[in-house]
């Protein structure tokens, strides 16, 4: 793949969690483009289906704008926020990201990064500090507030470097087996982080085969 396509386009703010969950996670969506479904992704489609439309409503002083398209020329991301809110203060008003999630509140850090750089194209796009947001979470049906401070400015900032040299490079990351992370991971089998240098793009090339022989893609030994 052409890796002149990737330097002239921004690094989508979803990729900002799939990366620090797992950089070779990221790669493979963004990269080779792959992409396997599972329960926790349809779930967590079927959440985003109902929030990602867009509109614009006041509520006790706030102003909340759903689907709000989101940019930062220094860290060349784009993408959309679920909601911003937008507070009313004595200077103006301030931006306050709201991103729903399915599930939990997880125990890494991936949710809250991907807040983290909504919040910095927001200070970019508005000039407004955004030193909090709020993650909501479908199975708890809570919000968990999210403060923008500077490890997690630093996490995200460093997350988006290390993506943007991936994908610039066109090389994944090889596979590092973690049991807690892969397997709920909807790339499992096309990764397969047991099974030293296989490649997904093999894995991928084997499903097509498969497809035009009429074939079920069985498992590799």
């Amino acid at each position: 793949m052409d890796t002149a396509d990737f330097d002239s386009s921004p690094i989508p703010l979803s990729a900002l969690q799939h990366a620090v969950y797992c950089l070779r996670q990221a790669a493979l969506i963004h990269v080779e483009r792959l992409w396997e479904e599972n329960r926790f992704t349809a779930e967590g489609r079927v959440l985003h289906a109902v929030v990602d439309e867009k509109s614009q409503r006041f509520s006790r002083g706030v102003r909340r704008v759903s689907s709000m398209p989101l940019s930062s020329a220094r860290l060349q991301l784009a993408g959309v926020a679920d909601v911003v809110e937008f507070h009313k203060g004595e200077n103006g008003e301030t931006p306050y990201p709201v991103e729903y999630k399915r599930g939990k509140p997880k125990l890494h850090r991936a949710d809250e990064a991907q807040l983290c750089a909504q919040a910095l194209c927001l200070e970019e796009m508005t000039g407004r500090a955004v030193p909090e947001g709020a993650l909501f979470y479908a199975q708890t049906r809570r919000r968990v507030v999210v403060p923008f401070d500077a490890e997690l400015r630093r996490l995200t900032e460093a997350t988006a470097q290390a993506l943007k040299e991936v994908i610039a490079s066109g090389r994944t990351p090889p596979a590092v087996y973690e049991r807690r992370k892969c397997d709920s991971c909807s790339l499992l089998e096309p990764c397969r982080p047991k099974l030293s240098g296989r490649s997904a793009k093999n894995w991928r090339d084997r499903r097509l085969r498969a497809a035009l022989d009429g074939e079920a893609p069985g498992a590799e030994p």
